[in-house]
């Protein structure tokens, strides 16, 4: 230990009630924890905690009975499956994309590599809305992209297949910017003891990439999905919106607050942040399974 972190650590003596037992305790000297943590507290209190805790209170001025009949509606229930369903499809989906874009922007030094980069980040910057019209623009049956679907037989605007095509652009970068700094940061040496000992180039992926990059890319993935769940500007212009078809759920929030039925659309939200805090503690809990089993 040097000087410096010497002076800035101070060992003291901590006895225990019970049972007694003398342990030394580092007690760091820098000030300011009581001031950083009333600030957290606070704002993580004002901004999450109290808004999350009046949307779950809010739904139940209808009643446990109302919530039931509201959450099981056909077009609610048909609503939250394609939002979720579609959203995980998209997220999945990124997955690969995401870790071959990310491999060749990392490894790969070719001609208009930096601009491709940049790219990534482009649905980080549009705005939604704008996403949502250039997509049906293009995906639309009289649009390039939409007719030449068309000839085989795809319908991609106002179908699902229109909601998975823009849940899909928008949940790209975050797959992608989860990987590449771990990408960036992984010993080549590993990769080249591999390939010493005989293994190919797909074993080498398979065996020593891809368990690397594995919590990295979970997190992406999760990012992405969690996103994909409360999109709105991206998706109602290319969805067409038909109620038990391709409604989404966050557009029948808008729907019912609309018809100022607060007590329902906060029943939905609350149905949605339920789901969504499911499936995001289902991918941590896998995430730090994998993180654990790496340092293993």
């Amino acid at each position: 230990m040097t000087d410096r972190a010497a002076a800035a650590t101070v060992v003291r003596p901590v006895t225990d009630a019970w049972p007694r037992r003398t342990r030394l305790v580092e007690h760091s000297i820098l000030p300011g924890l009581g001031l950083s943590l009333g600030v957290t507290l606070v704002y993580l209190g004002v901004i999450v905690i109290i808004p999350l805790t009046m949307l779950a209170l809010r739904p139940w001025e209808l009643g446990l009975d109302g919530v039931v009949r509201t959450l099981t509606s056909p077009r609610v229930a048909a609503a939250l499956r394609v939002s979720f369903g579609v959203s995980l499809a998209a997220a999945l989906t990124n997955a690969p994309l995401g870790l071959l874009i990310a491999w060749t922007l990392t490894r790969y030094d070719f001609p208009g590599r930096r601009l491709m980069d940049a790219f990534v980040d482009l649905p980080f910057a549009l705005p939604t809305a704008v996403a949502g019209i250039a997509l049906t623009t293009i995906y639309a049956p009289a649009g390039p992209l939409g007719a030449l679907a068309a000839k085989i037989g795809l319908k991609t605007a106002y179908s699902p297949l229109g909601i998975f095509i823009a849940l899909t652009f928008i949940g790209l970068p975050f797959v992608v910017r989860s990987i590449q700094p771990v990408l960036q940061d992984l010993d080549r040496d590993v990769e080249e003891a591999a390939q010493t000992l005989g293994a190919n180039d797909l074993q080498r992926i398979a065996l020593v990439v891809i368990p690397a990059l594995a919590p990295a890319l979970l997190s992406g993935v999760s990012l992405a999905f969690a996103r994909a769940v409360g999109e709105y500007g991206s998706v109602i212009f290319i969805a067409g919106n038909m109620p038990l078809k391709t409604e989404i759920a966050p557009l029948l929030i808008v729907i019912k607050l609309e018809q100022y039925d607060y007590a329902g659309a906060a029943a939905i939200g609350l149905a949605m942040l339920a789901i969504s805090f499911g499936a995001l503690a289902g991918m941590n809990a896998v995430q730090i399974f994998l993180a654990r089993r790496g340092r293993a």
